[in-house]
C-alpha cells in the first residue's frame, strides 16, 4: 500500500499520483455481480431539475457495490475471498463468503488479507475485521463502522485511514473519540468494528490535471467575485474586487467560520468535546 509517481512525460503527468493498489488480491478481478446495483447520476440536480449542489456532474459510470454496514450475520465465520477496490469511496472493500454460502462486501482494514476469518456478534473475539457490541470492545482499542443507534448500520469512521478510539464506558453509554477529535456518547450495545481502515496513503494522491477531477464528478469551481450581482452576493464591480463582504454561497450562507449545525438537533446532547476547528477555522 503506497503511492506511485509518473515520469513526467507529460505536463498533467509531472505531478500525478496514483495508489500503488499493492493491497489488492487481484487487480482483473471483477466485482461479485449479484452485489452490483446501477448508480444513477444526478448532476447534483433534485426532481425538479434545479442545481442544488453546485459544480457536480459528469465522471465516470460506476456501480455500486452493496456493503454490509450492519454485519448482523451473528456467530457465523466468514471466509475473507479477496479485498477489491471500490469506486464510490476511498478505503478498500472486502469479499467474504459465510459458510451457508452467503456472499457480501464489507469494508476492510489494515491487515485483514485474502483467507482471514472475520465474524460478528458478541460471542466474536477483538480482533482486525470482527464486528461486536462497543460493549464487548476492550478500552483504548482502534475501531471504525461505528453505528450512532443499535441496528441501523456503521455511520462513523468510513473513509480511508479513518478509526475512532473507544475511551470510557459507563452505564449504557460508550465514549469514543472522532477522527476529527470530537468526543461522542453512543450506547454500547451499539456494534463497531475492530482495527483502522486501510488505504490510509489516499490522503497524499495528487490529481494532477484538471480533468481526473472531472473523472470523479466534479465540475469546475468558479469563484463568486468573479460572477455578476444577478449571480452571487460576492459578484460584480468594476475589475477584480475583494468581494465586499464576508465569504459566502450564492444563497448568502457564510463560507468561513459560520456555525451550520443546527441548536436544536437531538444529537448533540451527545457530543461531550467538539470536534477542533478546520484548516479554514470552521466550527460546528
Amino acid at each position: 500500500m503506497g503511492v506511485r509517481q509518473f515520469k513526467p512525460v507529460t505536463p498533467g503527468r509531472r505531478q500525478m499520483s496514483v495508489s500503488d493498489f499493492a493491497e489488492l488480491t487481484d487487480r482483473r478481478r471483477k466485482p461479485e455481480k449479484s452485489l452490483l446495483r446501477p448508480l444513477v447520476k444526478s448532476g447534483g440536480r433534485n426532481n425538479q431539475g434545479i442545481i442544488t449542489t453546485r459544480f457536480r456532474g459528469g465522471g465516470h459510470k460506476r456501480r455500486y457495490r452493496l456493503i454490509d454496514f450492519k454485519r448482523s450475520v451473528d456467530g457465523v465465520v466468514a471466509n475473507v475471498i479477496a479485498i477489491e477496490y471500490d469506486p464510490n469511496r476511498s478505503a478498500r472493500i472486502a469479499l467474504v463468503e459465510y459458510a451457508n454460502g452467503t456472499k457480501s462486501y464489507i469494508l476492510a482494514p489494515q491487515g485483514l488479507k485474502a483467507g482471514d476469518k472475520v465474524e460478528s456478534g458478541e460471542a466474536a473475539e477483538p480482533r482486525v475485521g470482527n464486528c461486536l457490541p462497543l460493549r464487548k470492545v476492550p478500552l483504548g482499542m482502534s475501531v471504525h463502522n461505528i453505528e450512532l443507534q443499535p441496528g441501523r448500520g456503521g455511520q462513523m469512521a468510513r473513509s480511508a485511514g479513518c478509526s475512532a478510539v473507544l475511551t470510557a464506558r459507563e452505564g449504557k453509554w460508550a465514549q469514543v473519540t472522532l477522527p476529527s477529535g470530537e468526543m461522542r456518547r453512543v450506547p454500547s450495545d451499539c456494534r463497531a468494528t475492530i482495527g483502522v481502515l486501510g488505504n490510509a496513503d489516499h490522503m497524499n494522491i495528487s490529481l494532477g490535471k484538471a480533468g481526473r477531477k472531472r473523472w470523479l464528478g466534479r465540475k469546475p469551481h468558479n469563484r463568486g467575485v468573479s460572477m455578476n450581482p444577478v449571480n452571487h452576493p460576492m459578484g460584480g464591480g468594476e475589475g477584480r474586487t475583494a468581494g465586499g463582504r464576508h465569504p459566502c454561497s450564492p444563497t448568502g450562507v457564510l463560507a468561513k467560520g459560520g456555525k451550520t449545525r443546527k441548536k436544536r438537533k437531538p444529537g448533540n446532547k451527545a457530543i461531550i468535546r467538539r470536534r477542533r476547528p478546520g484548516p479554514r477555522g470552521l466550527s460546528s
